[in-house]
């Protein structure tokens, strides 16, 4: 079922899948058509919710409108509320991981678990002021046009070792219009809001939140990110198949890592 909810300052669009117990997958700026697979996998016993996030791809922003946690943890809670299939268990990754975070955090009576993979909370890092410096550096150059740059910029900042030709064919030249304008709305308004939030360790202590890291995101940013998440929540990490994009790159595979947790959290009830 493909779906629209009025929320304040925004207007989502929302697919359900499958019947049971509450799934959501949820992204920043990753939108609904990226969980598509491992949703389709995963509706055989569970009811799954995506969604575009607020001023992405088919959700629409209000002018001046912006993205912050706190709002996209508001737009979950009251999806959640809508579908009324809740209490759920949030799938969050990357951005999408921090939106599961702050849900987790301020919307405690919708969640019964998250599954943080790889948020990217810089603010964890002992280095976190000069992490910052070069993201607004990047962001910067990015919103003033120069495209490829600010990537080979974000890229360095993450780790993640891509040779400049492949980020010169991957961003450059003619392009997707709508995947250009996600983008830039990650540059210009969620990727900023997302990298410096700050979890409440006290509050998210009382919640049930499962770390996910990429087996292969060794030594990346958000590896040392969502280890220090980790850390400061008293929980062993989990791994996941993969990298950042484990959940788009190997479907199968991660729905069994991810049922397997999901095993493990039914015995908690």
């Amino acid at each position: 079922m493909n779906n629209t909810l009025n929320v304040p300052g925004a207007e989502l669009y929302y697919e359900v899948r499958g019947s049971g117990p509450l799934l959501v997958l949820v992204g920043a700026p990753m939108d609904a058509n990226a969980f598509a697979p491992l949703a389709e996998l995963l509706a055989a016993d569970h009811t799954v919710l995506t969604l575009d996030p607020r001023g992405v791809k088919r959700s629409t922003l209000e002018p001046g409108g912006t993205s912050r946690p706190e709002q996209r943890a508001d737009d979950l809670a009251r999806l959640i509320r809508h579908v009324d299939a809740g209490p759920a268990v949030v799938l969050g990754s990357s951005g999408g991981a921090v939106s599961a975070l702050a849900l987790a955090q301020y919307h405690p009576e919708v969640v019964r678990a998250v599954i943080a993979h790889e948020p990217p909370l810089d603010r964890l890092l002992p280095h976190a002021e000069e992490l910052l410096a070069k993201s607004e550096q990047l962001m910067a150059d990015y919103l003033a046009g120069d495209v490829t740059g600010a990537w080979k910029q974000f890229f360095a900042v993450a780790n993640i070792q891509l040779p400049d030709e492949m980020v010169e064919m991957m961003f450059g030249g003619e392009r997707d219009p709508e995947q250009v304008a996600t983008e830039r709305f990650w540059f210009g308004h969620e990727m900023r809001e997302s990298i410096t939030w700050l979890p409440d360790f006290g509050k998210l202590r009382d919640a049930v939140v499962v770390v996910g890291i990429g087996e292969e995101s060794t030594g990346q940013l958000c590896d040392r990110t969502s280890t220090a998440l980790a850390a400061g929540l008293g929980v062993e990490p989990t791994r996941f198949p993969g990298d950042h994009t484990g959940f788009v790159d190997h479907p199968e595979a991660f729905a069994d890592a991810l049922r397997a947790v999901l095993k493990e959290l039914d015995q908690l009830r």
